[in-house]
């Protein structure tokens, strides 16, 4: 059975003695209310390590102003048993005050310039720091030999390997493809505000950038018309829109003409839920 471990001294125990075994050492994050995508993160973790920690830690750092802290999603029995049931070793569930003893207000900060700012960043200010802060304490407190991450959130996962290799953090960074509903939709914990209504619109967000990615694949438009379109098209179906962008993949800067490797990224407010949801892409280029 899953050893639940709320203690920061007992955690540091229980890691040092596979540690002293040269057991290989998997990290997911989570902030809970698991789907069937974390779920495929810990099982990428149990392929690649003797031992796997999961962590939720529903992180107050990372809410802004006027999100929603108060009422995310808190399902830890039915996380617990879902964990246990796909063979993770510890969860690791600490309290506000183990993790920032001085409080938020006067507790060191991680940042991650210039990609804590862009898309996410910019209608979310300081979202980015929080998660860099409390990732950056999660692999110090575990050191594993890797930590796993999906890639619906995947301006997170480049601030996360870009922090990593900035500090020097001994851990390989893995990603997992997100994993989607029969009708696109991306899971996510927040899927859960959504009403019955709602839901019958949500999967357009996926599809608005697969429409977009097929006219990057077959043809060679501006990259500001097939942001245009990707926004109309979400607008239409009754979105409000933060957010429909081109980005370079390596880095989620604008791209220059002759970059091929792209990403193709989304945000959109359906009633008081968020969307965010990406897709990989790859300009046309005339032979």
């Amino acid at each position: 059975m899953i050893a639940r471990v709320a203690r920061i001294a007992e955690l540091k125990e229980i890691v040092k003695a596979w540690r002293d075994q040269t057991q290989r050492i998997a990290l997911v994050p989570t902030m809970g209310n698991l789907h069937r995508g974390h779920l495929a993160l810990v099982e990428h973790a149990r392929r690649l390590a003797s031992r796997t920690v999961v962590t939720l830690f529903v992180n107050p750092m990372q809410f802004v102003a006027g999100e929603d802290l108060d009422r995310y999603p808190r399902t830890f029995e039915q996380d617990r048993a879902l964990l246990d049931a796909a063979g993770a070793d510890v969860l690791f569930v600490p309290e506000v005050a183990a993790l920032y003893p001085n409080g938020l207000d006067r507790h060191t900060e991680v940042r991650v310039p210039g990609l804590d700012a862009l898309l996410c960043g910019a209608s979310r200010r300081g979202h980015f720091t929080g998660v860099a802060t409390v990732v950056t304490k999660l692999l110090n407190l575990v050191r594993p030999d890797l930590a796993v991450f999906g890639e619906k959130d995947y301006q997170q996962l480049l601030v996360i390997k870009r922090m990593v290799a900035d500090l020097c953090i001994e851990a390989e960074i893995h990603a997992v493809e997100t994993a989607r509903a029969p009708n696109g939709l991306a899971l996510s914990s927040r899927n859960a505000y959504l009403t019955e209504a709602e839901r019958a619109i949500a999967w357009r967000l996926y599809a608005a950038l697969c429409e977009a990615g097929d006219t990057l694949t077959r043809a060679a438009p501006s990259f500001q018309s097939i942001e245009r379109r990707g926004r109309a098209r979400l607008e239409e179906a009754g979105f409000q829109v933060d957010y429909f962008a081109v980005r370079r993949a390596s880095d989620l800067m604008k791209p220059a003409p002759e970059d091929s490797d792209l990403r193709i990224l989304a945000a959109a407010w359906l009633g008081k839920t968020r969307l965010i949801d990406n897709l990989a892409a790859r300009k046309f280029v005339e032979r």
